[in-house]
Protein backbone atom coordinates (compact mmCIF):
# COMPACT_ATOMS: atom_id res chain seq x y z
CA UNK A 1 0.00 0.00 0.00
CA UNK A 2 1.89 3.37 -0.82
CA UNK A 3 1.30 5.94 1.49
CA UNK A 4 0.06 9.32 0.60
CA UNK A 5 3.57 10.36 1.08
CA UNK A 6 4.18 9.51 -2.27
CA UNK A 7 2.57 12.68 -3.78
CA UNK A 8 4.96 15.11 -2.09
CA UNK A 9 8.30 13.55 -2.97
CA UNK A 10 9.80 16.36 -4.75
CA UNK A 11 10.10 14.92 -7.97
CA UNK A 12 11.66 17.27 -11.15
CA UNK A 13 9.48 18.17 -13.68
CA UNK A 14 10.24 17.13 -17.19
CA UNK A 15 10.56 19.93 -19.49
CA UNK A 16 11.08 19.97 -23.42
CA UNK A 17 14.51 21.35 -22.63
CA UNK A 18 17.22 18.09 -22.98
CA UNK A 19 14.62 15.72 -24.56
CA UNK A 20 16.16 13.23 -27.49
CA UNK A 21 14.14 13.42 -30.99
CA UNK A 22 15.50 10.88 -33.72
CA UNK A 23 15.73 12.79 -37.12
CA UNK A 24 14.69 9.90 -39.81
CA UNK A 25 15.80 11.56 -43.25
CA UNK A 26 17.54 10.84 -46.22
CA UNK A 27 18.08 14.56 -47.31
CA UNK A 28 21.53 15.96 -45.49
CA UNK A 29 20.53 19.44 -46.21
CA UNK A 30 17.21 19.10 -44.53
CA UNK A 31 18.89 17.27 -41.52
CA UNK A 32 21.56 19.25 -41.17
CA UNK A 33 18.52 22.50 -41.09
CA UNK A 34 16.39 20.34 -38.62
CA UNK A 35 19.51 19.64 -36.06
CA UNK A 36 20.36 23.51 -35.76
CA UNK A 37 16.47 24.34 -35.13
CA UNK A 38 16.11 21.54 -32.70
CA UNK A 39 19.25 22.05 -31.01
CA UNK A 40 18.46 25.75 -30.90
CA UNK A 41 15.04 24.87 -29.00
CA UNK A 42 17.04 23.25 -26.72
CA UNK A 43 16.69 19.11 -27.66
CA UNK A 44 19.13 16.32 -28.18
CA UNK A 45 18.89 15.30 -31.67
CA UNK A 46 20.03 11.82 -33.04
CA UNK A 47 20.27 11.93 -37.14
CA UNK A 48 19.36 8.58 -39.08
CA UNK A 49 19.97 9.13 -42.83
CA UNK A 50 17.45 6.39 -43.49
CA UNK A 51 15.17 3.59 -42.13
CA UNK A 52 17.28 0.76 -41.97
CA UNK A 53 19.67 2.78 -40.03
CA UNK A 54 16.63 4.42 -37.59
CA UNK A 55 15.56 0.84 -36.98
CA UNK A 56 18.91 -0.06 -36.03
CA UNK A 57 19.64 2.24 -33.32
CA UNK A 58 16.44 3.26 -32.33
CA UNK A 59 16.37 1.36 -29.19
CA UNK A 60 20.38 2.87 -28.41
CA UNK A 61 19.08 6.09 -28.93
CA UNK A 62 15.80 6.06 -26.58
CA UNK A 63 14.06 9.06 -28.49
CA UNK A 64 11.72 10.83 -27.00
CA UNK A 65 9.84 11.32 -30.74
CA UNK A 66 10.61 10.57 -34.04
CA UNK A 67 10.71 12.82 -36.92
CA UNK A 68 9.84 10.54 -39.89
CA UNK A 69 10.76 11.46 -43.41
CA UNK A 70 7.96 9.91 -46.11
CA UNK A 71 9.66 9.37 -48.95
CA UNK A 72 13.08 8.02 -48.33
CA UNK A 73 14.87 5.06 -50.53
CA UNK A 74 15.23 1.63 -49.42
CA UNK A 75 12.99 1.91 -46.94
CA UNK A 76 10.10 4.42 -46.73
CA UNK A 77 8.35 6.58 -43.76
CA UNK A 78 5.24 3.94 -43.87
CA UNK A 79 7.52 0.99 -43.07
CA UNK A 80 9.56 2.11 -40.66
CA UNK A 81 7.04 3.77 -38.09
CA UNK A 82 5.11 0.44 -38.59
CA UNK A 83 8.49 -1.79 -37.72
CA UNK A 84 8.11 0.94 -34.91
CA UNK A 85 4.98 0.30 -34.08
CA UNK A 86 5.75 -3.32 -33.99
CA UNK A 87 7.49 -3.50 -30.82
CA UNK A 88 5.47 -2.98 -27.54
CA UNK A 89 7.67 -0.58 -25.90
CA UNK A 90 7.19 2.24 -28.39
CA UNK A 91 3.50 2.20 -28.60
CA UNK A 92 3.10 5.40 -27.27
CA UNK A 93 6.23 7.03 -28.98
CA UNK A 94 5.28 9.87 -30.32
CA UNK A 95 6.29 10.41 -34.23
CA UNK A 96 5.47 13.08 -37.02
CA UNK A 97 6.35 12.45 -40.46
CA UNK A 98 7.43 15.13 -42.92
CA UNK A 99 5.78 14.72 -46.20
CA UNK A 100 5.72 16.45 -49.65
CA UNK A 101 2.61 15.17 -50.27
CA UNK A 102 0.00 17.73 -50.07
CA UNK A 103 -2.93 15.65 -51.45
CA UNK A 104 -5.92 14.25 -48.62
CA UNK A 105 -5.13 10.75 -49.14
CA UNK A 106 -1.73 11.10 -48.73
CA UNK A 107 -2.05 12.59 -45.11
CA UNK A 108 -4.62 10.04 -44.31
CA UNK A 109 -1.89 7.18 -45.03
CA UNK A 110 -0.11 8.56 -43.18
CA UNK A 111 -1.45 8.85 -39.69
CA UNK A 112 -3.48 5.33 -40.86
CA UNK A 113 0.22 3.82 -40.66
CA UNK A 114 0.97 5.05 -36.67
CA UNK A 115 2.00 8.63 -36.94
CA UNK A 116 1.04 10.86 -34.38
CA UNK A 117 0.96 13.56 -36.54
CA UNK A 118 2.54 15.35 -39.95
CA UNK A 119 3.76 18.11 -41.83
CA UNK A 120 4.01 19.04 -45.23
CA UNK A 121 7.33 20.57 -46.73
CA UNK A 122 8.25 23.39 -46.78
CA UNK A 123 7.10 23.47 -42.46
CA UNK A 124 6.51 26.54 -40.68
CA UNK A 125 9.53 25.88 -38.21
CA UNK A 126 7.69 27.73 -35.33
CA UNK A 127 4.92 25.19 -36.25
CA UNK A 128 6.83 21.90 -36.26
CA UNK A 129 8.14 23.36 -32.81
CA UNK A 130 4.71 23.51 -31.27
CA UNK A 131 3.22 20.45 -32.63
CA UNK A 132 6.77 18.65 -31.11
CA UNK A 133 5.95 20.30 -27.84
CA UNK A 134 2.47 19.03 -27.96
CA UNK A 135 3.40 15.74 -28.60
CA UNK A 136 6.10 15.27 -26.06
CA UNK A 137 3.54 16.15 -23.59
CA UNK A 138 1.13 13.74 -24.43
CA UNK A 139 4.09 10.99 -24.78
CA UNK A 140 4.71 11.63 -21.16
CA UNK A 141 1.46 11.33 -20.19
CA UNK A 142 0.92 7.77 -21.86
CA UNK A 143 4.39 6.72 -20.29
CA UNK A 144 3.01 8.12 -16.87
CA UNK A 145 -0.40 6.10 -17.38
CA UNK A 146 -0.68 2.84 -14.82
CA UNK A 147 -0.66 0.07 -16.91
CA UNK A 148 -3.46 -1.78 -15.07
CA UNK A 149 -6.21 0.67 -14.83
CA UNK A 150 -4.45 3.13 -17.54
CA UNK A 151 -5.83 5.96 -15.54
CA UNK A 152 -3.11 8.96 -14.97
CA UNK A 153 -0.49 8.07 -12.16
CA UNK A 154 1.83 10.12 -9.93
CA UNK A 155 3.55 12.97 -12.22
CA UNK A 156 0.03 13.70 -13.76
CA UNK A 157 -0.90 14.06 -10.48
CA UNK A 158 1.18 15.81 -9.23
CA UNK A 159 0.82 18.34 -12.21
CA UNK A 160 -2.91 18.42 -11.77
CA UNK A 161 -2.64 19.26 -8.30
CA UNK A 162 0.14 21.77 -8.57
CA UNK A 163 -1.85 23.57 -11.32
CA UNK A 164 -4.98 23.90 -9.25
CA UNK A 165 -2.64 25.57 -6.16
CA UNK A 166 -1.29 28.01 -7.89
CA UNK A 167 -4.60 28.88 -9.19
CA UNK A 168 -5.79 28.72 -6.04
CA UNK A 169 -8.48 27.05 -7.20
CA UNK A 170 -11.28 25.50 -4.76
CA UNK A 171 -11.73 22.27 -5.30
CA UNK A 172 -11.81 18.61 -2.76
CA UNK A 173 -9.05 15.71 -2.98
CA UNK A 174 -10.32 12.09 -2.39
CA UNK A 175 -8.10 10.32 -1.50
CA UNK A 176 -9.12 6.57 -1.58
CA UNK A 177 -7.27 2.87 -0.23
CA UNK A 178 -8.52 -0.09 0.18
CA UNK A 179 -9.35 -1.84 3.49
CA UNK A 180 -7.92 -5.50 4.19
CA UNK A 181 -6.49 -5.69 0.64
CA UNK A 182 -3.67 -7.50 1.61
CA UNK A 183 -5.15 -10.10 3.19
CA UNK A 184 -7.54 -10.40 -0.13
CA UNK A 185 -4.60 -10.74 -1.91
CA UNK A 186 -3.07 -12.79 0.01
CA UNK A 187 -5.83 -15.18 0.05
CA UNK A 188 -6.95 -15.36 -3.29
CA UNK A 189 -3.70 -14.27 -5.25
CA UNK A 190 -2.30 -11.25 -7.41
CA UNK A 191 -4.80 -11.86 -10.25
CA UNK A 192 -7.74 -11.45 -8.09
CA UNK A 193 -6.36 -8.82 -6.95
CA UNK A 194 -5.93 -7.30 -9.69
CA UNK A 195 -9.42 -7.54 -10.51
CA UNK A 196 -10.41 -5.37 -7.51
CA UNK A 197 -8.15 -2.73 -8.06
CA UNK A 198 -9.58 -2.45 -11.67
CA UNK A 199 -13.27 -2.67 -10.11
CA UNK A 200 -12.46 0.39 -8.11
CA UNK A 201 -10.87 2.02 -11.04
CA UNK A 202 -14.06 1.71 -13.28
CA UNK A 203 -16.51 2.79 -9.95
CA UNK A 204 -14.23 6.43 -9.78
CA UNK A 205 -14.31 6.62 -13.35
CA UNK A 206 -18.17 6.27 -13.49
CA UNK A 207 -18.76 8.21 -9.99
CA UNK A 208 -16.99 11.75 -11.91
CA UNK A 209 -18.83 10.88 -15.07
CA UNK A 210 -22.37 10.72 -13.14
CA UNK A 211 -21.87 12.80 -10.34
CA UNK A 212 -18.93 15.21 -11.34
CA UNK A 213 -18.38 17.76 -14.18
CA UNK A 214 -15.77 18.13 -17.13
CA UNK A 215 -12.73 19.45 -15.03
CA UNK A 216 -13.18 16.51 -12.32
CA UNK A 217 -9.88 14.21 -12.65
CA UNK A 218 -9.20 10.59 -11.43
CA UNK A 219 -6.06 9.43 -10.68
CA UNK A 220 -3.88 5.98 -9.91
CA UNK A 221 -1.58 7.03 -7.30
CA UNK A 222 -0.42 3.18 -7.32
CA UNK A 223 -1.17 -0.04 -5.82
CA UNK A 224 -4.67 -0.22 -4.05
CA UNK A 225 -4.09 4.11 -3.98
CA UNK A 226 -6.67 6.45 -6.08
CA UNK A 227 -7.21 10.10 -6.25
CA UNK A 228 -10.29 12.14 -7.03
CA UNK A 229 -10.65 15.86 -7.70
CA UNK A 230 -13.66 17.51 -7.62
CA UNK A 231 -15.44 20.70 -6.59
CA UNK A 232 -16.91 20.54 -2.57
CA UNK A 233 -20.38 20.69 -3.92
CA UNK A 234 -19.94 17.40 -6.06
CA UNK A 235 -18.28 15.62 -3.23
CA UNK A 236 -20.72 14.55 -1.13
CA UNK A 237 -22.51 12.73 -4.21
CA UNK A 238 -19.17 11.48 -5.50
CA UNK A 239 -18.23 9.74 -2.49
CA UNK A 240 -21.66 7.99 -1.52
CA UNK A 241 -21.53 6.99 -4.84
CA UNK A 242 -18.19 5.47 -4.99
CA UNK A 243 -19.27 3.50 -1.97
CA UNK A 244 -22.89 2.44 -1.92
CA UNK A 245 -21.46 0.97 -5.61
CA UNK A 246 -18.48 -1.04 -4.34
CA UNK A 247 -19.86 -2.35 -1.05
CA UNK A 248 -22.36 -3.64 -3.32
CA UNK A 249 -19.98 -4.72 -6.13
CA UNK A 250 -16.87 -6.01 -4.00
CA UNK A 251 -18.31 -9.26 -2.39
CA UNK A 252 -19.21 -10.57 -5.84
CA UNK A 253 -15.18 -10.94 -6.17
CA UNK A 254 -15.55 -13.99 -3.61
CA UNK A 255 -16.47 -17.35 -3.06
CA UNK A 256 -19.47 -17.94 -2.36
CA UNK A 257 -18.78 -19.46 0.71
CA UNK A 258 -16.66 -16.50 1.85
CA UNK A 259 -18.87 -14.15 0.77
CA UNK A 260 -21.32 -16.25 2.82
CA UNK A 261 -19.80 -15.78 5.99
CA UNK A 262 -18.31 -12.73 5.35
CA UNK A 263 -14.65 -12.91 6.02
CA UNK A 264 -11.32 -15.36 5.11
CA UNK A 265 -8.96 -16.60 6.90
CA UNK A 266 -5.35 -15.24 6.21
CA UNK A 267 -2.01 -16.61 8.37
CA UNK A 268 -0.31 -13.60 10.42
CA UNK A 269 2.66 -12.71 11.34
CA UNK A 270 2.61 -15.30 13.70
CA UNK A 271 1.67 -18.17 11.92
CA UNK A 272 -1.71 -17.85 13.26
CA UNK A 273 -5.21 -17.75 11.02
CA UNK A 274 -6.81 -14.15 11.67
CA UNK A 275 -9.65 -12.92 9.98
CA UNK A 276 -10.73 -10.69 7.51
CA UNK A 277 -13.80 -8.99 6.57
CA UNK A 278 -14.45 -8.00 3.09
CA UNK A 279 -12.48 -5.54 1.56
CA UNK A 280 -13.74 -1.68 1.92
CA UNK A 281 -12.86 1.84 1.35
CA UNK A 282 -11.71 4.48 2.95
CA UNK A 283 -12.28 7.78 1.09
CA UNK A 284 -10.23 10.87 3.00
CA UNK A 285 -11.97 14.08 1.94
CA UNK A 286 -9.60 17.81 2.23
CA UNK A 287 -11.37 20.83 1.01
CA UNK A 288 -9.45 24.13 -0.11
CA UNK A 289 -11.89 25.98 0.95
CA UNK A 290 -11.77 24.85 4.72
CA UNK A 291 -7.77 24.77 5.03
CA UNK A 292 -5.34 27.19 3.74
CA UNK A 293 -3.00 24.91 1.70
CA UNK A 294 -0.49 26.03 -0.58
CA UNK A 295 1.44 23.61 -1.10
CA UNK A 296 0.80 19.56 -2.00
CA UNK A 297 3.26 18.66 1.49
CA UNK A 298 0.51 20.71 3.40
CA UNK A 299 -2.37 18.48 1.59
CA UNK A 300 -0.66 15.30 2.06
CA UNK A 301 -0.21 15.97 6.03
CA UNK A 302 -4.01 16.20 6.10
CA UNK A 303 -4.54 13.30 3.95
CA UNK A 304 -2.55 11.18 6.44
CA UNK A 305 -4.14 12.26 9.47
CA UNK A 306 -7.42 11.38 8.37
CA UNK A 307 -6.72 8.51 6.90
CA UNK A 308 -5.10 7.28 10.44
CA UNK A 309 -8.96 8.26 11.84
CA UNK A 310 -10.77 6.35 8.81
CA UNK A 311 -8.84 3.06 9.26
CA UNK A 312 -9.94 2.95 13.05
CA UNK A 313 -13.40 2.17 11.79
CA UNK A 314 -15.08 -0.85 10.61
CA UNK A 315 -16.32 -0.66 6.71
CA UNK A 316 -16.25 1.77 3.89
CA UNK A 317 -16.39 5.21 5.47
CA UNK A 318 -15.45 8.60 4.27
CA UNK A 319 -13.62 11.33 6.74
CA UNK A 320 -13.34 14.84 6.98
CA UNK A 321 -11.89 16.80 9.38
CA UNK A 322 -15.43 18.71 10.79
CA UNK A 323 -13.39 21.25 12.68
CA UNK A 324 -12.12 23.18 10.03
CA UNK A 325 -14.08 26.14 9.23
CA UNK A 326 -14.78 27.33 5.69
CA UNK A 327 -12.24 29.97 4.62
CA UNK A 328 -13.73 33.41 3.09
CA UNK A 329 -12.97 32.58 -1.30
CA UNK A 330 -10.40 34.13 -2.28
CA UNK A 331 -8.75 33.45 -6.24
CA UNK A 332 -10.50 31.93 -9.09
CA UNK A 333 -12.13 28.82 -8.95
CA UNK A 334 -10.13 27.34 -11.86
Amino acid sequence: MHPPAELCEERRMSTDAGQRIMVVEDDTGIRRILRFQLETAGYEVVEAPNGIAALETIDQAEPDLVILDFMMPQMNGQAVCRKIREQRRYHDLPIIFLTAKTDAESKIMTLGDGANDYLTKPYDPKELLLRIRNLLGWGQAQRDRNPLTGLPGNLAIESELHSRLLRHSVFAFLYLDLDHFKAYNDYYGYRDGDNVIRLLSEILTESVFCHGGGDDFVGHVGGDDFVVITTPERADDVCAFIISQFDAKVPGLYHPEDRERGFVEVENRRGELERFPVVSVTIAVVETNRYQIDHIAKLNDLVTELKHLGKQRQGSVVVRDQRAEPLPRTGSDG
